[in-house]
């Protein structure tokens, strides 16, 4: 089991969640360096295509049924951004911390 929680970003719901919007890789970069100042592991995910092949990049036609494989599947604690109530719903108690889109962009 991992020690460090996994936080997995539900991309296009976070970038969008303050106006203006971030770009793409604005929102990587930013996502990077909060990730390793808070000590945890990133894994953002992208609904179609990717701006960038990482290994804490994902792209998926449903980025919200990956999520869910992804948090299911997880083997240690997990940290969701997203504001998609449905997507909440769908992850539930699995995901050990929720943080809105918005909130989360206030701190990266």
């Amino acid at each position: 089991m991992a020690d460090r929680p996994l936080v997995v970003v539900d991309a296009e719901n976070a970038r969008r969640s303050r106006w203006p919007n971030l770009s793409k890789h604005e929102l990587l970069e930013r996502a990077r360096k909060w990730a390793k100042r808070e000590g945890v592991d990133l894994l953002v995910v992208f609904d179609g295509d990717a701006p960038e092949n990482a290994p804490d990049v994902s792209s998926a036609l449903h980025a919200d049924d990956e999520i869910v494989r992804i948090v299911t599947e997880h083997d240690g604690p997990v940290w969701l951004v997203t504001s998609d109530r449905e997507l909440r719903r769908r992850v539930g108690e699995r995901a050990e911390k929720t943080l809105g889109g918005g909130a989360y962009l206030a701190q990266i």
